[in-house]
């Protein structure tokens, strides 16, 4: 019989319905085989892209991370219709006059002002099974999360890095998941193996709330720690995990 350490707890939740854009805070959510419901399921991909990586990201548009997707039916997200909130006047938005709105997903306003923040033509996609750059999971702690802040010269928000789960460890050690690396956790009903380190790229230097770039992140995590925060991460099984829930790592 597999024992199980009990090391921490499940801090917070974070699910990404669109590729780039904000996330949204959860306190249950399901895991399926392709990571947690909802995530990354759709995505917009520029027109005039032939490389092969074709979503249109905050790479292009940082003000994407400033956009707030969110299912209008939390009880069936399959199913449940996407809408979007844009970002306010105030803190940057192209069009003030048009601050506040909440559009459908699929809505022409929506991809016509994407694709003038673009400057080129741009389109909807959806994928159910969810559009990862690589693995479907991924967690990170708070001490490594407070690691990195303490290591810049401003508040450097956990949310750039975009990960799913963050677990709150009794040891408190900075980037202690990196030696989970190959086990597996036990988190409410699930467990996740852990795969590999996450490498990072130019989105962790966009602040999830400004969208405004500061290339010290990047340099940071490069020189500190061989480009890599957090863990990529897939489920071994299906169920529901909460905020509060126990981690248990696999002995």
């Amino acid at each position: 019989m597999q024992e199980f350490l009990e090391v921490g707890r499940l801090k917070e939740i974070w699910r990404y319905p669109v590729k780039s854009m904000a996330g949204e805070r959860l306190e249950r959510v399901q895991v399926n085989w392709n990571g947690l419901a909802g995530d990354r399921r759709a995505a917009f991909v520029r027109g005039d892209d032939r490389s092969g990586f074709p979503w249109l990201t905050a790479r292009q548009v940082p003000e994407l991370v400033r956009y707030r997707p969110y299912y209008t039916n939390l009880e069936d997200v399959k199913h449940s219709p996407l809408v979007v909130e844009t970002p306010d006047g105030e803190r940057g938005c192209s069009n003030p006059a048009a601050s506040g709105r909440t559009l459908p997903l699929d809505s022409p306003e929506l991809q016509a002002e994407l694709a003038q923040a673009y400057g080129h033509d741009v389109s909807l996609i959806r994928i159910g099974r969810g559009i990862y750059d690589s693995l479907n999971l991924s967690l990170m702690s708070v001490a490594t999360a407070q690691a990195l802040n303490e290591a810049v010269e401003f508040k450097l928000d956990y949310r750039r890095f975009r990960q799913n789960l963050i677990i709150e460890t009794f040891a408190a050690r900075p980037f202690a998941e990196e030696a989970w690396v190959g086990s597996v956790l036990a988190i409410g009903e699930v467990r996740i193996r852990l795969n590999q380190p996450i490498e990072r790229c130019v989105m962790v230097n966009v602040d999830p709330d400004t969208a405004v770039r500061d290339s010290r992140v990047l340099k940071l995590v490069a020189q500190t720690r061989q480009n890599c925060v957090g863990i990529g991460c897939t489920p071994e099984n299906t169920g529901f995990i909460q905020v509060g829930d126990r981690v248990r790592l696999m002995g």
